[in-house]
């Protein structure tokens, strides 16, 4: 036997194992449960988004809707508890996503002083609007009960292979915002374009499963950051609301085209993507029913199992 051979070829096997063993351990069960979004069946519905994201047990309540007693009563309702959940995201200020921060956090730390003690925002939540910032509003109120926020400014991992976006880029030129609303900048006053807006990011095996609240930066330009700032692999499942209701048949066909190659298995769509244009957009992504879907509050999605029913 050739001893310099053996060396190099154990040498080489020990370098792998050491490679393998320094990969991170990704998820192996991801459930997303809707709380808050228009079609409700015995839930409470409302204009308005939050989910309850569970990664291998680790809950993160994600948004809180818009009226303060919605997720609090449907909470209730499938039998589930903040008790033993520490943190949420805000994705942005808007109050359909903010309204029940307060009431949840009052109610959950009877039970638990630690119950979504921490929230996170993106840079930018806290920015002068006119006519108002929802979540400043409210954010006195919040931290009296001693909770804090945390400003999210660049992709930051809050648990192992669960990632915040911060703000996205905004590469494509999608103007998924009503205008409605102005910053009040030093040099005078400009357009609100939702700077804050952050999405969360999974990294499973299967790919990446990207949440979104509203997708005001756009979902071309959401998946593509994660991609980028991540893991360059498949979009495995995109959950929640992407801003896409009003979208003409052009705005829908375009986004279609730039985000298929991305592998996209499951679309659970959400609040504000819109009945028609989610119709529309699984049409032209060419993905079945089971796979592409309009969300309900108590919908739930699960890796390995896809989207499920509506919970009891």
């Amino acid at each position: 036997m050739n001893t310099s051979s053996t060396i190099t070829r154990r040498a080489a096997l020990s370098s792998l194992a050491g490679a393998l063993a320094a990969q991170p351990a990704r998820p192996q069960v991801v459930q997303v449960t809707v709380l808050s979004t228009m079609l409700s069946g015995s839930f409470n519905g409302e204009w308005g988004f939050a989910a309850m994201v569970t990664v291998d047990g680790k809950r993160t309540l994600f948004d809180t809707g818009n009226r303060p007693e919605t997720v609090l009563n449907n909470l209730r309702e499938m039998k589930l508890d903040l008790a033993g959940v520490p943190e949420v995201v805000l994705t942005h200020h808007h109050r359909d996503h903010t309204g029940g921060l307060v009431t949840l956090r009052r109610d959950a730390m009877t039970r638990d002083p630690k119950a979504i003690a921490t929230a996170y925002g993106g840079k930018g939540i806290l920015l002068p609007r006119q006519p108002a910032n929802d979540f400043v509003l409210i954010k006195g109120e919040y931290e009296a009960t001693g909770a804090k926020l945390k400003e999210i400014a660049k992709p930051t991992q809050i648990a192992p292979s669960v990632w915040l976006t911060g703000p996205v880029p905004r590469v494509f030129g999608e103007r998924n915002w009503s205008g409605s609303t102005r910053l009040r900048a030093a040099d005078g006053i400009e357009e609100d374009t939702l700077p804050e807006d952050q999405a969360m990011v999974i990294d499973t095996n299967q790919g990446l499963i990207v949440i979104s609240g509203c997708g005001h930066a756009g979902i071309v330009n959401t998946l593509t950051y994660a991609r980028k700032a991540i893991r360059n692999t498949n979009i495995y499942a995109v959950i929640g609301g992407f801003h896409l209701f009003d979208a003409n048949d052009e705005k829908l066909t375009w986004t279609a085209q730039q985000i298929a190659p991305m592998g996209i298995t499951y679309f659970l769509a959400a609040h504000c993507t819109g009945v028609e244009s989610t119709v529309r957009l699984r049409e032209l992504l060419k993905l079945p029913p089971e796979r592409m879907t309009i969300a309900q509050v108590g919908r739930r999605f699960e890796s390995g199992k896809g989207i499920l029913g509506a919970r009891s």
